[in-house]
């Protein structure tokens, strides 16, 4: 099942810059994972085994100023504090899901709670359609692949694969992504669209299915 999600705006925060809002050019997988879950009505009701492949895309970056109300040290609101904030604009997520298709189908469908990329306020808008996928190896192109050997081409990423329940433990693994879509780069062990795009399944991403390090 390929499903595609759209938004006007979204913003993927680097986890990594601390004091300004600085966008990932991508989702990571842990934010994609917390969407499908989200759907699905939290990760309880999600199986540990869950596995998808992701491709994403967007219309330009720009830079607006938001509104921040943080916590201090002890968990106390502060004051407001005005912040510069990057963003993707024209965003497209898609999204494979190769098990489970059905229980998927209906849980896009019908989400539990509502879909929504990055921030709270950033509602996405989500078509499904059933695919067949090729079993040979597709290009990089636009997807999100893991940084395994003979994968090249694109920018490497350290991007979060899964945070604790508690948000407490952040499991980090390293991807390739090309922002630009032209990366003809053959992706081992991935299937193809018939546009030839690879679709290359990402580690597992639910909070307690591994050995936190």
């Amino acid at each position: 099942m390929e499903a595609t999600f759209t938004a006007p705006v979204a913003s993927f925060r680097n986890p990594l810059y601390a004091g300004v809002q600085v966008t990932l050019p991508c989702p990571s997988p842990a934010t994609v994972g917390g969407l499908l879950a989200g759907a699905a009505g939290g990760w309880d009701a999600v199986d540990r085994g869950l596995r998808f492949a992701m491709a994403f895309r967007s219309g330009g970056k720009n830079v607006d100023y938001e509104t921040y109300h943080p916590l201090d040290a002890s968990g106390k609101k502060a004051s407001p504090t005005p912040r510069h904030r990057e963003f993707l604009a024209a965003v497209v997520l898609t999204v494979w899901l190769l098990e489970d298709v059905d229980g998927w189908w209906r849980r896009l469908r019908r989400p539990v709670w509502p879909l929504r990329l990055g921030r709270s306020q950033d509602l996405v808008g989500v078509s499904l359609r059933r695919v067949t996928l090729a079993p040979e190896p597709g290009a990089l192109r636009l997807a999100i692949v893991p940084d395994a050997a003979g994968v090249s081409g694109g920018t490497p990423l350290r991007l979060p694969t899964a945070v604790g329940s508690r948000r407490d433990r952040t499991k980090w693994d390293t991807y390739r992504y090309d922002s630009t879509g032209l990366s003809r780069t053959q992706v081992p062990e991935s299937w193809s669209t018939e546009e030839g795009q690879a679709v290359a399944l990402l580690p597992v991403c639910h909070p307690d299915s591994f050995a936190w390090r």
